[in-house]
Protein backbone atom coordinates (compact mmCIF):
# COMPACT_ATOMS: atom_id res chain seq x y z
CA UNK A 1 0.00 0.00 0.00
CA UNK A 2 1.44 3.46 -0.37
CA UNK A 3 0.21 7.26 0.80
CA UNK A 4 0.66 10.01 -1.07
CA UNK A 5 3.00 11.66 0.87
CA UNK A 6 5.58 8.64 0.55
CA UNK A 7 5.59 9.00 -3.55
CA UNK A 8 5.90 12.71 -4.22
CA UNK A 9 7.12 13.14 -7.97
CA UNK A 10 7.10 8.92 -8.25
CA UNK A 11 4.46 7.58 -10.74
CA UNK A 12 3.31 4.17 -9.54
CA UNK A 13 3.56 0.93 -11.81
CA UNK A 14 -0.01 -0.05 -11.01
CA UNK A 15 -3.01 1.37 -10.79
CA UNK A 16 -4.10 2.79 -7.25
CA UNK A 17 -6.62 1.32 -5.19
CA UNK A 18 -9.77 2.22 -3.97
CA UNK A 19 -12.24 1.31 -1.16
CA UNK A 20 -16.22 2.43 -1.05
CA UNK A 21 -17.93 3.77 1.62
CA UNK A 22 -21.19 4.50 1.02
CA UNK A 23 -22.56 3.24 -1.74
CA UNK A 24 -25.61 5.32 -2.43
CA UNK A 25 -26.58 7.96 -5.33
CA UNK A 26 -23.01 9.76 -4.68
CA UNK A 27 -20.67 6.93 -3.85
CA UNK A 28 -22.15 4.77 -6.83
CA UNK A 29 -21.46 7.97 -8.89
CA UNK A 30 -17.58 8.15 -8.42
CA UNK A 31 -17.28 4.85 -8.47
CA UNK A 32 -18.67 4.76 -11.80
CA UNK A 33 -15.98 8.06 -12.89
CA UNK A 34 -13.54 6.17 -11.22
CA UNK A 35 -14.17 3.28 -13.48
CA UNK A 36 -13.22 5.04 -16.61
CA UNK A 37 -9.19 5.33 -16.01
CA UNK A 38 -8.62 1.04 -15.39
CA UNK A 39 -4.85 2.14 -16.14
CA UNK A 40 -5.53 4.69 -12.84
CA UNK A 41 -7.25 3.17 -10.48
CA UNK A 42 -8.79 -0.03 -9.77
CA UNK A 43 -11.78 -0.46 -7.26
CA UNK A 44 -11.42 -3.35 -4.41
CA UNK A 45 -13.86 -3.41 -2.09
CA UNK A 46 -17.39 -1.69 -0.80
CA UNK A 47 -18.97 -1.31 2.61
CA UNK A 48 -22.53 -0.36 2.24
CA UNK A 49 -25.49 -1.54 4.58
CA UNK A 50 -28.94 -1.63 2.18
CA UNK A 51 -28.76 -4.96 0.92
CA UNK A 52 -29.79 -3.97 -2.82
CA UNK A 53 -26.97 -1.07 -2.72
CA UNK A 54 -24.05 -3.26 -1.85
CA UNK A 55 -25.42 -6.18 -4.37
CA UNK A 56 -25.56 -3.90 -6.99
CA UNK A 57 -22.20 -2.39 -6.54
CA UNK A 58 -20.38 -5.31 -5.88
CA UNK A 59 -21.53 -6.58 -9.41
CA UNK A 60 -20.85 -3.57 -11.17
CA UNK A 61 -17.62 -3.69 -9.99
CA UNK A 62 -16.90 -7.69 -9.99
CA UNK A 63 -15.86 -7.55 -6.48
CA UNK A 64 -15.28 -10.87 -4.45
CA UNK A 65 -17.52 -12.00 -1.66
CA UNK A 66 -14.96 -11.22 0.87
CA UNK A 67 -14.41 -7.95 -0.19
CA UNK A 68 -18.12 -6.58 0.35
CA UNK A 69 -18.88 -5.54 3.89
CA UNK A 70 -22.20 -4.26 5.58
CA UNK A 71 -20.63 -1.39 7.36
CA UNK A 72 -17.74 0.61 7.51
CA UNK A 73 -16.60 -0.98 10.69
CA UNK A 74 -16.60 -4.04 8.97
CA UNK A 75 -14.21 -3.12 6.21
CA UNK A 76 -11.85 -1.63 8.87
CA UNK A 77 -11.77 -4.56 10.66
CA UNK A 78 -9.67 -5.73 7.96
CA UNK A 79 -6.87 -3.71 8.40
CA UNK A 80 -5.95 -1.66 5.14
CA UNK A 81 -6.58 -3.39 2.24
CA UNK A 82 -6.39 -0.81 -0.26
CA UNK A 83 -4.40 2.30 -1.31
CA UNK A 84 -7.33 5.09 -0.92
CA UNK A 85 -10.22 4.77 -0.01
CA UNK A 86 -14.22 7.11 -0.90
CA UNK A 87 -15.94 8.04 2.12
CA UNK A 88 -19.90 9.16 0.57
CA UNK A 89 -21.88 8.31 3.54
CA UNK A 90 -24.35 10.26 5.39
CA UNK A 91 -23.63 13.56 6.71
CA UNK A 92 -23.75 12.84 10.23
CA UNK A 93 -21.79 9.40 9.55
CA UNK A 94 -18.45 11.06 8.33
CA UNK A 95 -16.69 11.82 11.50
CA UNK A 96 -15.97 8.14 13.06
CA UNK A 97 -15.16 6.50 9.95
CA UNK A 98 -12.74 9.24 8.66
CA UNK A 99 -10.44 9.16 11.42
CA UNK A 100 -10.12 5.89 11.16
CA UNK A 101 -8.95 5.20 7.79
CA UNK A 102 -7.09 8.01 8.19
CA UNK A 103 -5.27 6.39 11.50
CA UNK A 104 -5.21 3.40 9.71
CA UNK A 105 -3.00 5.07 6.78
CA UNK A 106 -5.73 5.59 3.76
CA UNK A 107 -5.52 8.89 1.62
CA UNK A 108 -9.27 9.72 1.80
CA UNK A 109 -11.83 11.65 -0.51
CA UNK A 110 -14.58 12.68 1.44
CA UNK A 111 -18.11 13.60 0.39
CA UNK A 112 -18.92 16.85 1.41
CA UNK A 113 -19.89 18.69 3.71
CA UNK A 114 -16.99 17.74 6.15
CA UNK A 115 -19.31 17.05 9.20
CA UNK A 116 -23.04 18.26 10.04
CA UNK A 117 -21.45 20.23 12.91
CA UNK A 118 -18.11 22.98 13.22
CA UNK A 119 -16.72 20.46 16.53
CA UNK A 120 -16.89 17.25 14.06
CA UNK A 121 -15.43 19.07 11.04
CA UNK A 122 -12.86 20.60 13.06
CA UNK A 123 -11.82 17.36 14.33
CA UNK A 124 -11.35 15.65 10.89
CA UNK A 125 -8.95 18.53 9.91
CA UNK A 126 -7.30 17.30 13.27
CA UNK A 127 -7.17 13.25 11.91
CA UNK A 128 -5.52 14.33 8.72
CA UNK A 129 -3.07 16.89 10.63
CA UNK A 130 -2.31 14.35 13.63
CA UNK A 131 -2.26 10.99 10.62
CA UNK A 132 -0.71 12.78 7.58
CA UNK A 133 -3.22 11.51 5.62
CA UNK A 134 -4.27 12.95 2.33
CA UNK A 135 -7.50 14.39 2.74
CA UNK A 136 -9.69 16.07 -0.28
CA UNK A 137 -13.11 17.31 0.25
CA UNK A 138 -15.74 16.74 -3.08
CA UNK A 139 -15.82 20.56 -3.74
CA UNK A 140 -16.66 19.54 -6.87
CA UNK A 141 -17.13 23.17 -8.52
CA UNK A 142 -13.74 24.01 -7.93
CA UNK A 143 -12.91 21.74 -10.74
CA UNK A 144 -14.94 22.07 -13.31
CA UNK A 145 -13.36 23.74 -16.50
CA UNK A 146 -15.98 26.64 -16.43
CA UNK A 147 -14.04 27.63 -12.47
CA UNK A 148 -10.44 27.63 -14.43
CA UNK A 149 -11.49 29.47 -17.08
CA UNK A 150 -13.02 32.04 -14.76
CA UNK A 151 -9.95 32.45 -12.90
CA UNK A 152 -7.59 32.85 -16.19
CA UNK A 153 -9.66 35.93 -17.01
CA UNK A 154 -9.53 37.47 -12.97
CA UNK A 155 -6.63 39.06 -14.16
CA UNK A 156 -8.08 41.17 -16.53
CA UNK A 157 -10.53 42.62 -14.30
CA UNK A 158 -8.02 44.66 -12.47
CA UNK A 159 -8.35 44.48 -8.80
CA UNK A 160 -12.01 42.94 -7.48
CA UNK A 161 -14.13 44.70 -5.47
CA UNK A 162 -16.97 42.84 -5.16
CA UNK A 163 -19.26 39.45 -6.23
CA UNK A 164 -22.65 38.65 -6.50
CA UNK A 165 -23.27 35.21 -6.55
CA UNK A 166 -26.46 33.02 -7.04
CA UNK A 167 -27.64 29.25 -6.67
CA UNK A 168 -30.38 28.47 -7.85
CA UNK A 169 -31.64 25.07 -6.44
CA UNK A 170 -34.53 25.20 -8.71
CA UNK A 171 -37.82 24.30 -7.31
CA UNK A 172 -38.29 20.21 -7.87
CA UNK A 173 -34.69 19.85 -7.02
CA UNK A 174 -35.71 21.05 -3.70
CA UNK A 175 -38.91 19.83 -3.25
CA UNK A 176 -37.04 16.31 -3.97
CA UNK A 177 -33.69 16.88 -1.67
CA UNK A 178 -35.13 19.53 0.80
CA UNK A 179 -38.33 19.08 1.76
CA UNK A 180 -39.33 15.11 1.11
CA UNK A 181 -35.56 13.72 1.08
CA UNK A 182 -32.66 13.01 3.43
CA UNK A 183 -31.36 16.75 3.75
CA UNK A 184 -35.12 17.90 4.69
CA UNK A 185 -34.31 18.18 8.65
CA UNK A 186 -31.16 19.56 10.72
CA UNK A 187 -31.62 17.08 12.98
CA UNK A 188 -31.56 14.33 10.54
CA UNK A 189 -28.82 16.08 8.68
CA UNK A 190 -27.56 19.62 8.90
CA UNK A 191 -28.84 22.99 8.06
CA UNK A 192 -29.29 23.72 4.23
CA UNK A 193 -26.72 26.33 3.63
CA UNK A 194 -24.23 23.66 4.90
CA UNK A 195 -26.12 20.90 2.68
CA UNK A 196 -26.53 22.21 -0.30
CA UNK A 197 -24.28 25.41 -0.52
CA UNK A 198 -21.42 24.88 1.15
CA UNK A 199 -20.07 24.53 -2.29
CA UNK A 200 -20.30 28.00 -2.72
CA UNK A 201 -18.86 29.35 -0.01
CA UNK A 202 -15.98 27.46 -0.93
CA UNK A 203 -16.15 28.65 -4.50
CA UNK A 204 -16.21 32.13 -3.28
CA UNK A 205 -13.40 31.78 -1.30
CA UNK A 206 -11.32 30.31 -3.94
CA UNK A 207 -11.89 33.01 -6.52
CA UNK A 208 -11.30 35.64 -4.54
CA UNK A 209 -8.71 34.02 -2.87
CA UNK A 210 -8.16 35.92 0.44
CA UNK A 211 -9.84 34.86 4.15
CA UNK A 212 -13.33 35.67 5.23
CA UNK A 213 -13.28 38.64 7.89
CA UNK A 214 -16.72 39.24 8.85
CA UNK A 215 -20.50 37.43 8.13
CA UNK A 216 -24.21 38.15 8.27
CA UNK A 217 -27.18 36.57 6.54
CA UNK A 218 -31.02 36.07 6.39
CA UNK A 219 -33.48 33.93 5.54
CA UNK A 220 -35.70 30.92 6.78
CA UNK A 221 -38.09 28.65 5.36
CA UNK A 222 -40.49 30.52 3.95
CA UNK A 223 -42.93 28.59 1.78
CA UNK A 224 -42.98 24.77 2.23
CA UNK A 225 -45.13 25.04 5.52
CA UNK A 226 -48.49 23.34 6.29
CA UNK A 227 -50.33 26.97 6.11
CA UNK A 228 -49.48 27.35 2.22
CA UNK A 229 -51.61 24.26 1.56
CA UNK A 230 -54.32 24.58 -1.23
CA UNK A 231 -57.18 24.31 0.10
CA UNK A 232 -58.53 20.07 0.41
CA UNK A 233 -55.44 19.09 -0.33
CA UNK A 234 -54.21 15.91 1.25
CA UNK A 235 -51.22 14.32 2.83
CA UNK A 236 -49.81 12.36 -0.60
CA UNK A 237 -49.94 13.85 -4.10
CA UNK A 238 -51.85 10.38 -5.58
CA UNK A 239 -54.97 11.10 -3.53
CA UNK A 240 -54.57 15.29 -3.83
CA UNK A 241 -57.64 16.84 -5.69
CA UNK A 242 -54.94 19.63 -5.93
CA UNK A 243 -52.12 17.90 -7.59
CA UNK A 244 -53.23 18.59 -11.56
CA UNK A 245 -52.31 22.23 -10.30
CA UNK A 246 -49.49 21.93 -7.86
CA UNK A 247 -45.94 22.48 -9.70
CA UNK A 248 -44.44 20.42 -7.02
CA UNK A 249 -46.88 17.67 -7.68
CA UNK A 250 -44.17 14.26 -6.95
CA UNK A 251 -46.66 12.07 -9.56
CA UNK A 252 -45.73 14.32 -12.30
CA UNK A 253 -41.75 15.00 -11.59
CA UNK A 254 -41.35 11.24 -10.78
CA UNK A 255 -43.07 9.75 -13.50
CA UNK A 256 -41.38 11.86 -15.96
CA UNK A 257 -38.77 11.01 -14.58
CA UNK A 258 -39.36 7.58 -15.14
CA UNK A 259 -39.60 7.89 -18.58
CA UNK A 260 -36.33 9.57 -19.06
CA UNK A 261 -33.44 7.95 -20.14
CA UNK A 262 -31.15 10.59 -18.05
CA UNK A 263 -31.15 14.20 -16.12
CA UNK A 264 -31.66 14.96 -12.92
CA UNK A 265 -35.29 13.65 -12.92
CA UNK A 266 -34.53 10.56 -14.02
CA UNK A 267 -31.94 10.31 -10.66
CA UNK A 268 -34.41 11.54 -8.73
CA UNK A 269 -36.85 8.58 -9.87
CA UNK A 270 -33.74 5.88 -8.96
CA UNK A 271 -33.06 7.58 -5.51
CA UNK A 272 -36.74 7.66 -4.89
CA UNK A 273 -37.37 4.09 -6.13
CA UNK A 274 -34.20 3.12 -4.59
CA UNK A 275 -32.97 2.07 -8.20
CA UNK A 276 -36.18 0.09 -9.38
CA UNK A 277 -37.06 2.10 -11.88
CA UNK A 278 -40.61 -0.09 -12.80
CA UNK A 279 -43.94 2.04 -13.07
CA UNK A 280 -44.89 -0.77 -9.84
CA UNK A 281 -42.12 0.54 -7.95
CA UNK A 282 -43.02 3.87 -8.48
CA UNK A 283 -46.60 3.45 -7.80
CA UNK A 284 -45.75 1.73 -4.74
CA UNK A 285 -43.12 4.54 -3.49
CA UNK A 286 -45.71 7.52 -4.16
CA UNK A 287 -48.52 5.82 -2.22
CA UNK A 288 -46.05 4.72 0.84
CA UNK A 289 -42.60 6.22 0.70
CA UNK A 290 -41.73 9.45 1.45
CA UNK A 291 -41.09 11.11 -2.04
CA UNK A 292 -44.82 10.51 -2.28
CA UNK A 293 -45.73 13.30 0.54
CA UNK A 294 -47.57 16.50 -0.21
CA UNK A 295 -44.64 19.29 0.10
CA UNK A 296 -46.90 21.09 2.40
CA UNK A 297 -47.44 18.09 4.73
CA UNK A 298 -43.52 16.95 5.66
CA UNK A 299 -41.75 17.04 8.61
CA UNK A 300 -39.29 19.72 6.95
CA UNK A 301 -37.54 22.61 8.66
CA UNK A 302 -33.98 23.53 6.62
CA UNK A 303 -34.66 27.28 4.89
CA UNK A 304 -36.17 27.93 1.60
CA UNK A 305 -33.85 30.85 0.98
CA UNK A 306 -30.80 32.47 2.32
CA UNK A 307 -28.82 35.39 1.85
CA UNK A 308 -24.83 35.64 3.05
CA UNK A 309 -23.00 38.59 2.76
CA UNK A 310 -19.62 38.53 3.01
CA UNK A 311 -16.60 40.60 3.73
CA UNK A 312 -13.06 39.25 2.86
CA UNK A 313 -9.48 40.62 3.79
CA UNK A 314 -9.04 43.75 2.55
CA UNK A 315 -12.85 44.89 1.84
CA UNK A 316 -13.70 42.77 -1.11
CA UNK A 317 -17.23 42.11 -0.46
CA UNK A 318 -19.27 39.35 -2.06
CA UNK A 319 -23.43 38.32 -1.37
CA UNK A 320 -24.40 35.22 -2.17
CA UNK A 321 -28.12 33.90 -2.56
CA UNK A 322 -29.90 30.18 -2.22
CA UNK A 323 -32.90 29.77 -3.22
CA UNK A 324 -35.35 27.23 -3.99
CA UNK A 325 -37.82 29.09 -6.60
CA UNK A 326 -35.91 28.97 -9.62
CA UNK A 327 -35.86 26.55 -12.57
CA UNK A 328 -32.64 24.43 -11.70
CA UNK A 329 -29.86 25.71 -13.67
CA UNK A 330 -26.66 27.00 -13.20
CA UNK A 331 -25.72 29.25 -11.21
CA UNK A 332 -24.96 32.97 -12.11
CA UNK A 333 -22.16 35.17 -11.03
CA UNK A 334 -21.07 38.55 -11.74
CA UNK A 335 -17.49 39.42 -10.21
CA UNK A 336 -16.62 43.88 -10.25
CA UNK A 337 -13.28 44.80 -11.14
CA UNK A 338 -11.52 48.55 -11.46
CA UNK A 339 -10.81 47.30 -15.07
CA UNK A 340 -13.88 45.53 -15.82
CA UNK A 341 -16.72 43.00 -14.75
CA UNK A 342 -17.54 39.48 -15.98
CA UNK A 343 -20.47 37.55 -15.62
CA UNK A 344 -20.77 34.09 -15.59
CA UNK A 345 -23.65 31.34 -16.00
CA UNK A 346 -21.72 28.07 -15.32
CA UNK A 347 -20.79 27.95 -18.71
CA UNK A 348 -20.63 31.15 -20.80
CA UNK A 349 -18.32 33.47 -19.38
CA UNK A 350 -18.39 37.45 -20.57
CA UNK A 351 -15.36 39.91 -19.89
CA UNK A 352 -16.31 43.49 -20.22
CA UNK A 353 -13.38 45.77 -20.49
CA UNK A 354 -13.74 49.56 -19.02
CA UNK A 355 -10.98 50.78 -21.40
CA UNK A 356 -11.65 49.27 -24.56
CA UNK A 357 -15.31 48.98 -23.57
CA UNK A 358 -16.04 45.43 -25.12
CA UNK A 359 -17.06 42.42 -24.41
CA UNK A 360 -15.58 39.12 -24.67
CA UNK A 361 -17.10 35.83 -24.61
CA UNK A 362 -16.18 32.14 -23.43
CA UNK A 363 -18.29 29.32 -24.18
CA UNK A 364 -16.48 26.72 -21.40
CA UNK A 365 -18.42 23.53 -22.06
CA UNK A 366 -18.60 22.97 -25.68
CA UNK A 367 -20.06 19.59 -25.31
CA UNK A 368 -23.17 21.31 -23.56
CA UNK A 369 -23.04 20.44 -20.61
CA UNK A 370 -25.01 21.42 -17.56
CA UNK A 371 -25.38 21.83 -14.06
CA UNK A 372 -27.10 19.03 -13.39
CA UNK A 373 -24.96 16.60 -15.22
CA UNK A 374 -21.96 15.78 -13.47
CA UNK A 375 -21.37 19.49 -11.78
CA UNK A 376 -20.72 20.89 -15.64
CA UNK A 377 -17.80 18.49 -15.73
CA UNK A 378 -16.50 19.30 -12.30
CA UNK A 379 -17.06 15.49 -10.66
CA UNK A 380 -15.38 13.79 -13.52
CA UNK A 381 -12.59 16.18 -12.96
CA UNK A 382 -12.49 15.76 -9.58
CA UNK A 383 -12.53 11.82 -9.70
CA UNK A 384 -9.67 12.26 -12.43
CA UNK A 385 -7.69 14.90 -10.56
CA UNK A 386 -7.95 12.54 -7.40
CA UNK A 387 -6.84 9.25 -8.61
CA UNK A 388 -4.06 10.90 -10.80
CA UNK A 389 -2.21 13.10 -7.49
CA UNK A 390 -1.99 9.49 -5.97
CA UNK A 391 -1.07 7.50 -9.20
CA UNK A 392 1.78 10.05 -10.26
CA UNK A 393 2.62 11.32 -6.91
CA UNK A 394 1.33 14.61 -7.37
CA UNK A 395 -0.60 16.15 -4.51
CA UNK A 396 -0.74 19.78 -6.67
CA UNK A 397 -3.44 18.13 -8.43
CA UNK A 398 -5.90 18.05 -5.51
CA UNK A 399 -7.61 21.34 -5.07
CA UNK A 400 -9.87 20.69 -2.53
CA UNK A 401 -7.75 20.04 0.35
CA UNK A 402 -8.57 19.41 4.14
CA UNK A 403 -7.14 22.50 5.65
CA UNK A 404 -8.47 24.26 2.74
CA UNK A 405 -11.95 23.23 2.91
CA UNK A 406 -12.28 22.91 6.96
CA UNK A 407 -11.59 26.86 6.02
CA UNK A 408 -14.73 27.59 4.31
CA UNK A 409 -16.86 25.28 6.25
CA UNK A 410 -16.18 27.47 9.18
CA UNK A 411 -17.36 30.73 6.78
CA UNK A 412 -20.81 28.33 6.90
CA UNK A 413 -20.97 28.06 9.99
CA UNK A 414 -20.37 31.18 11.27
CA UNK A 415 -23.13 32.57 8.66
CA UNK A 416 -25.67 30.21 10.02
CA UNK A 417 -24.74 31.71 13.34
CA UNK A 418 -25.46 35.02 11.46
CA UNK A 419 -28.86 33.90 10.56
CA UNK A 420 -30.00 33.11 13.52
CA UNK A 421 -28.86 35.40 15.79
CA UNK A 422 -29.56 38.69 13.07
CA UNK A 423 -25.70 39.99 14.66
CA UNK A 424 -22.73 40.03 12.12
CA UNK A 425 -20.11 37.13 12.62
CA UNK A 426 -16.48 38.11 13.25
CA UNK A 427 -14.17 35.17 12.31
CA UNK A 428 -11.36 34.08 13.39
CA UNK A 429 -7.76 33.75 11.35
CA UNK A 430 -8.41 31.02 9.39
CA UNK A 431 -6.16 27.57 10.09
CA UNK A 432 -4.67 27.95 6.52
CA UNK A 433 -3.12 31.59 7.09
Amino acid sequence: MINLREHVGEPLGRPITLAVVGAGARGAAYAELAARWPGTVRIVAVAEPRDAARESFAARHALPPERVFPGWKELAAEGRIADAILIATLDADHLAPTETFAEQGYDILLEKPIAPTEAESLAIGEAAARTGATVAVCHVMRYTPYTAALRRALPGLGDIVSVEHLEPVGWYHFAHSFVRGNWRREDESTFALLAKSCHDIDWLGFVVGRPVRRVSSFGGLRHFRPDNRPPGATDRCVTCPAEPSCPYSAVRMYRQGLRAGSGPKHYFAQVMTQGVLTEQALTEALAEGPYGRCVYACDNDVADHQVVNLEYEGGITASFTMTAFTPLENRHTKIFGTRGQLTGDGRFISVYDFLTEKTTTIDTSLDGSSAAEGHAGGDAALIRSFVTALHEGRPELILSGIAESVDSHRVVFAAERARRTGQVVFMAQPATS
